[in-house]
């Protein structure tokens, strides 16, 4: 059986050895056609990641397959080889949301690659800051969660920063219950963000009504906490389990199973068009009656769709609002220039947040 097995084996175990030794060469040549451009574009002091240029390639060779691969799998390789070739022209450092093990790191290896170097934070303000002082060339924060909403702190941050929304990813959000054994024997106390316990409240109203629930700065953070004490549970994700030596004692804790965390990629360049992007907006109107329905005519006027619209008090005066808005298009597309040049005429303050390749 082995033998025979083997035998009809080995003729396509050669075939791949033969075309991964194509691919390798291939791959090499590529790294170093990207080294050249490295050097094109120090000598006019251009980034060296451009998200749109990146998107481009990987819709490009995703339309060029015929399978079998599927265009996540060709999204997920292209992805690294790309970044491996940005890392031999520079090492680029990303701020998040730490200590390490956190939603927030996995967000940001899913969109630079794992060749990025992460700068761990102990808050989104900090996240803000690393950027704006150059410790970082970009930063990843949570915006908003499928089950809980908006993410206040990063609302009112992007109010205050100059820095720009280059980019954004959305992530699948797989709670787990962890402990340093894999039972609830001896625990008393779960630990995670306060999203986190508000995404999973129901699981463990259901499951687990005598631990004591206490919010933490993360989950990364509740799942340290666990691992040097053995009477407290951490809702985190798999990355944590493995970064603190934890066991799921539960695993898909989350009430909503599609729970879905979106993150915006910070810096401070401009990211450019790539025929599929969107643009996030900042605006709040006078207080006089119909100002919100003449805010959104322009919109419509010029055939800009809106995908997002969320009001939050401007905590100045009394009942006013800043809405945040996302719009469909780039800020350089003719249709969503008009249509901006608009809506600052008709709006009391305006604020682009940045245009983006848009990922769903």
């Amino acid at each position: 059986m082995d033998d025979e097995l083997n035998s009809r084996l080995k003729p396509l175990r050669d075939r791949i050895d033969a075309i991964d030794a194509q691919l390798i060469a291939l791959l090499n040549q590529r790294a170093a056609v990207a080294l050249e451009v490295g050097e094109v574009k120090k000598h006019y002091n251009a980034p060296v990641f451009r998200p749109e240029r990146e998107q481009q390639v990987i819709a490009r060779l995703q339309g060029m397959s015929d399978g079998p691969l599927a265009s996540e799998h060709i999204s997920a390789i292209w992805r690294e080889i790309m970044a491996a070739s940005r890392a031999l022209e520079k090492t680029i450092r990303s701020a998040y949301l730490g200590p390490a093990g956190t939603y927030s790191e996995q967000a940001m290896h899913e969109y630079f690659g794992q060749s990025i170097e992460g700068l761990p934070c102990a808050s989104i303000d900090e996240v803000f800051r690393s950027v704006e002082a150059g410790a970082a060339e970009f930063g990843v924060v949570p915006v908003e969660n499928s089950t809980e909403g908006a993410v206040s702190r990063t609302a009112d941050l992007f109010l205050e920063t100059q820095l720009l929304i280059g980019g954004e990813l959305a992530l699948p959000i797989h709670h787990n219950l962890l402990t340093q054994n894999g039972s609830l024997t001896g625990v008393t106390r779960v630990c995670a963000h306060a999203q986190a316990l508000a995404q999973c409240q129901h699981w463990l109203s259901q499951n687990a009504p005598h631990l004591e629930r206490q919010a933490v700065s993360s989950n990364a953070e509740a799942a340290r906490l666990a691992s040097e004490d053995p009477t407290i549970a951490a809702i985190a994700g798999d990355r944590a389990a493995t970064q603190y030596g934890l066991q799921v004692a539960f695993a898909l804790i989350q009430d909503d199973p599609h729970n879905r965390t979106r993150f915006m990629i910070i810096s401070r360049d401009r990211t450019g068009a790539t025929g599929r992007d969107r643009t996030s907006l900042i605006v709040s109107v006078k207080n006089e009656p119909g100002a919100v329905f003449h805010l959104l005519e322009p919109l419509a006027k010029h055939g800009v769709s809106m995908t997002r619209f969320e009001s939050r008090p401007a905590r100045v005066g009394t009942w006013e609002y800043y809405f945040y808005i996302d719009i469909e298009g780039h800020r350089d597309d003719a249709s969503v220039a008009a249509a901006l040049t608009e809506l600052g005429q008709l709006a009391a303050f305006l604020k682009i947040l940045g245009s983006y390749p848009r990922t769903y």
